[in-house]
């Protein structure tokens, strides 16, 4: 199936663009059903692609170690920080905005705010500059991890 569609406005034309408009072609075994149900499928597989690209801005771009096991257990660190990702901004944010941001995007605006630690009648309270851009979005989301329930005991 092939589709001919333009760029979003903004995009940058690839070499293989024709005339300003962009290809997309994917191919299916499967029989029947109506095309634009079949194009939604094979668009809801992209979410596969972005977890790819997601983990490449984590650290599966490169392999730092020498050996194959090491390496082996970089990989699993570098999916485990994926998983985290995707679970603290489902849990954490309320914005649909900000649960949809990269890896350099959290870095650069949530992750990289100045901010510190102090502990008081056991519990860490966080201060951070109310002038930081996402002040009020961080506390948002620390406040709503702080009430899930914790594990049940087992």
């Amino acid at each position: 199936i092939v589709r001919r569609e333009r760029p979003h406005p903004g995009a940058q034309l690839r070499f293989d663009d024709v005339d300003g408009y962009r290809l997309t072609a994917f191919a299916t075994n499967t029989t029947g059903g109506q095309l634009a149900d079949l194009e939604v499928r094979h668009r809801c597989r992209a979410r596969c692609e972005d977890r790819i690209r997601i983990a490449k801005d984590t650290g599966l771009q490169n392999f730092p170690l020498k050996g194959f096991d090491q390496n082996r257990i970089w990989l699993a660190i570098v999916a485990l920080a994926g998983d985290l990702q995707a679970w603290s901004g489902l849990l954490a944010f309320a914005d649909e905005q900000i649960r949809r941001w990269e890896p350099k995007r959290l870095r650069m605006h949530i992750y990289t705010v100045p901010a510190t630690i102090a502990r008081t009648a056991r519990r860490a309270v966080v201060h951070m500059k109310k002038t930081a851009r996402f002040a009020q979005d961080i506390v948002a989301g620390l406040n709503r991890l702080r009430t899930l329930p914790g594990p049940e005991p087992g």
